[in-house]
């Protein structure tokens, strides 16, 4: 089976291919979570070795194309799938991965990666077990607190392990070489100005903002927690909100917010993520790892309501690293709308109504927030380079 490469990048793959400097092979998608990272590890790259070409082998998902493509990147999409929880599904699961593990194999006897870098989930595993059995170096990016089963699987296959938060360091006792560096993020997050933002999204500087997030599809529970809280919020007159409510229910957030007169600004997306939590002065969000890690750097303080449908319920061990440190107050869904919203109304009426309260988890934010992951990493995965380069 051939590799998969983006129609469009067809030409920037062959031009890669000519090209001489080393080769570093970022493995990992499907989601935002697993992509930026590599984003920020692959701009601290080139500034360390500026001859270094980039190849990015992800999943068929949307996200993995709109995220990459609009960084310029290289990408070959590969058709493995998540190990099913029906084993009515497993042949066609073990179909995917051995013609995923090909097309890893063709590109890598093609042109010899000078280092492999799994980003976590799924879509790491072919190009890192085909890497490791070529004897090439590999690396392994953690960043939620309890790993999933592919990273658990493809740590005791990888020379490093790097990790956000040291509650990760049980789950990977076995391995060779772990290290506690953070989660990598944009540099977009470390310098996005405050006060500009205020112009941007149309919002008051004299008033305090709520951002409330639910990631780019936006998130169908916490907007309907969010609008049944809408009468409640009102009575806040010194604050306002700014929602990202996904472009599903725009429109009945919008009216909802509306019908009680609430100060407030909706988008059903925003490519300005970054400036978005630089004018919060509290967020609202679900808890992916890599959402944490920005929060953190930007020393915001949280009421995080974790995703409640994944299998190792992660994202909840996700936020209570940040409940544990005083940065973040976890509120789990409800078994309805109702529990839900009760809930979330009273963390918010509590944080709202106590700019202390504030304070202090905003100093605690900051103090578990790390901006120099990327670099960290950037640099070991030099070291690899410059061994392998030099055989």
């Amino acid at each position: 089976m051939t590799a998969l490469v983006v129609p469009m990048r067809m030409s920037r793959e062959a031009e890669l291919a000519g090209q001489q400097g080393p080769l570093v092979v970022f493995a990992g998608g499907g989601t935002g979570g697993h992509l930026y990272p590599a984003l920020a590890i692959a701009t601290a790259m080139r500034e360390l070795v500026p001859d270094a070409r980039f190849l990015f082998f992800c999943t068929g998902r949307t996200i993995d194309r709109k995220v990459l493509e609009s960084a310029g990147e290289v990408l070959v999409s590969q058709p493995v799938r998540p190990i099913p929880v029906n084993p009515l599904r497993l042949p066609s699961f073990l179909t995917a991965w051995r013609d995923s593990k090909r097309i890893c194999s063709n590109h890598f006897c093609a042109c010899r990666p000078a280092v492999v870098v799994g980003t976590g989930g799924f879509a790491s595993g072919p190009a890192v077990c085909v890497a490791s059995g070529m004897g090439i170096p590999t690396a392994l990016v953690n960043i939620d607190a309890v790993p999933g089963r592919a990273n658990k699987y493809l740590s005791r296959r990888v020379d490093s392990v790097f990790v956000q938060w040291a509650e990760s360091l049980d789950h990977f006792a076995g391995c060779v070489n772990v290290e506690v560096v953070g989660c990598p993020i944009r540099k977009s997050f470390i310098g996005a100005a405050r006060f500009n933002s205020y112009d941007y999204f149309q919002l008051d500087p004299l008033r305090k903002t709520l951002l409330v997030t639910g990631a780019s599809l936006g998130a169908h529970s916490l907007n309907l927690a969010m609008v049944q809280n809408a009468h409640m919020l009102s009575r806040f007159s010194d604050w306002q909100i700014l929602h990202l409510t996904g472009e599903a229910d725009f429109h009945e957030i919008q009216r909802g917010y509306a019908a009680v007169g609430l100060k407030s600004k909706c988008l059903a997306y925003t490519e300005m993520m970054p400036e978005a939590m630089a004018v919060a002065d509290l967020i609202v969000s679900r808890s992916g790892a890599s959402t944490l890690a920005e929060i953190t750097a930007m020393g915001k303080p949280a009421v995080l309501v974790p995703y409640p449908h994944h299998r190792d319920m992660h994202q909840l061990d996700n936020a209570r690293v940040l409940a544990s440190r005083e940065a973040a107050i976890v509120c789990q869904e409800g078994a309805n709308t109702e529990e839900t919203a009760s809930r979330l109304g009273v963390a918010l009426a509590e944080l709202m109504g106590s700019q202390p309260v504030i304070d202090r988890m905003s100093a605690a934010s900051s103090r578990l927030g790390v901006t120099s992951a990327s670099g960290l990493i950037a640099e070991k995965l030099r070291e690899s380079v410059v061994t392998e380069t030099a055989r």
